[in-house]
């Protein structure tokens, strides 16, 4: 990495690996930009789009359009292609677009990619699915929920739409508890328990019901979820109470995986907010840095824009 171009030293007090550029000039780096495109040099582009953060890279798409009167994602396209134009046309997604987009693309074509929903649904909020919402109908003109409704069915789809809508209503552990050891009382679980429950409280707090199930029951949570459901339901369920007890722990064990679209995905749309515990949590699944994995799966300049993203050795 250039060094005129290392951004900040990791630091305490934040979770994210790419941060704001601290030297940031938009209209010098549009002008390098600009040359990059025309001569293909992918190393300048990675250099750059890796090295600031997404603000950062929303106010050199817009210069870039001021001063061009072109789209910089178009102009990337024409320029670039694979994988590499893959990354980066999603590091300039805003983070809303990214992860509709994200949504989109695992319900396009034959099949759903139901745990790619699960993963979404179950580490964001309630204010940031609104979010994600909106910016789905912007770029699709479909209703997200709508679209949803018409990939899933059955105790699934409610789930889904649940999860859409989550928000935090106060509650009593015990009682809880209580109400999800009851559900499985009888030959068919009642899953609305579960939908309500787990829709409408704040991860901490069910965090603790989970424990608190577990020591009414004498089972681990995944046992009884595995024994008791089925279908997509239960794959939700497992998803859900994976990220419920660590979202750093799934995704790590989603990166593991070294899927193109997943580690793009999950790299880009946490980089600035979690990525670092998702590395603890890799080297602590795998006892392999993610930055070397990455070495091990991935080359070229694509291989540098991943690590960029990752930031360094753990």
């Amino acid at each position: 990495m250039d060094p005129e171009y290392t951004s900040y030293t990791m630091s305490w007090g934040t979770l994210g690996t790419v941060r704001p550029f601290t030297n940031f000039q938009p209209e010098r780096d549009v002008m390098e930009v600009q040359a990059a495109l025309e001569k293909k040099d992918t190393v300048t582009l990675v250099r750059i789009l890796t090295n600031r953060n997404n603000a950062q890279r929303q106010v050199i798409s817009r210069t870039f359009e001021e001063k061009s009167g072109k789209n910089l994602s178009v102009a990337l396209k024409k320029s670039m292609s694979g994988d590499l134009e893959d990354l980066l046309l999603l590091l300039l997604l805003p983070p809303d677009n990214a992860e509709a987009q994200r949504l989109q693309q695992a319900m396009a074509g034959l099949g759903t990619d139901e745990e790619t929903l699960m993963e979404i649904l179950s580490t964001r909020s309630g204010k940031q699915l609104q979010d994600i919402s909106t910016a789905y109908r912007q770029l699709f003109k479909k209703d997200l929920e709508k679209e949803l409704r018409g990939e899933t069915s059955g105790d699934f789809s409610k789930l889904l739409m649940a999860l859409m809508k989550k928000h935090n209503v106060p509650a009593v552990v015990q009682s809880d508890v209580e109400a999800l050891a009851g559900s499985l009382s009888g030959k068919k679980v009642d899953a609305g328990q579960w939908i309500n429950i787990f829709s409408s409280r704040h991860p901490d707090h069910l965090n603790k019901v989970l424990m608190g199930l577990e020591l009414e029951t004498g089972q681990m949570v995944s046992q009884i979820v595995e024994k008791r459901f089925s279908g997509d339901f239960r794959s939700a369920l497992k998803v859900l109470v994976q990220c419920i007890q660590s979202p750093a722990d799934y995704l790590a064990k989603r990166l593991s995986t070294m899927k193109t679209s997943m580690v793009h995905g999950i790299m880009v749309c946490h980089s600035e907010e979690d990525l670092l515990c998702v590395r603890v949590a890799y080297r602590k699944l795998t006892g392999t840095s993610l930055y070397s994995a990455l070495q091990n799966h991935f080359k070229g300049e694509h291989l540098q824009a991943l690590q960029a993203i990752c930031r360094s050795e753990d």
